[in-house]
């Protein structure tokens, strides 16, 4: 579904998952993953409304870019489900256990993968599942 896609097309698809949800339409199974997230993020619901979101630019250093946060949720949820890298199931785990909640957990491994992809982005590293790993381990 986001091979290929434009930013705006990207986040046309976040609004259209959002809307079938609200208008009970039928969703591909990606959609529901989307909109899944989304209604766990009351404050980006009205701006996944509005047509300015597709085109607003987020200022990295003023406000937090609603569009990425929800997709590292979304990557975030596929590795726990895969448990790839193998052993972020029991991170995740421990985590909701200290925090008591599975998504207070997932905001904190975000910060992670939000750095270990800055840093893949300015080629300072190249991937990998053990310095993730490591990095996630350090939030017990």
């Amino acid at each position: 579904m986001f091979a290929d896609q434009s930013r705006q097309q990207l986040r046309s698809a976040y609004r259209d998952a959002w809307r079938k949800w609200r208008e009970r339409l039928p969703m591909q199974p990606l959609e529901m993953q989307i909109a899944d997230v989304i209604r766990e993020h009351p404050q980006y619901h009205d701006l996944l409304q509005a047509d300015a979101s597709l085109e607003h630019d987020f200022d990295p250093g003023a406000h937090e870019n609603p569009f990425l946060h929800l997709s590292l949720h979304l990557a975030l949820r596929e590795q726990i489900n895969t448990d790839r890298p193998a052993g972020i199931v029991a991170i995740h785990r421990q985590l909701a256990a200290v925090s008591q909640s599975a998504h207070t957990a997932e905001h904190r491994m975000m910060e992670v993968l939000a750095g270990i992809l800055a840093e893949l982005q300015h080629g300072r590293y190249p991937p990998s599942e053990a310095s993730y790993l490591e990095r996630l381990q350090r939030l017990r």
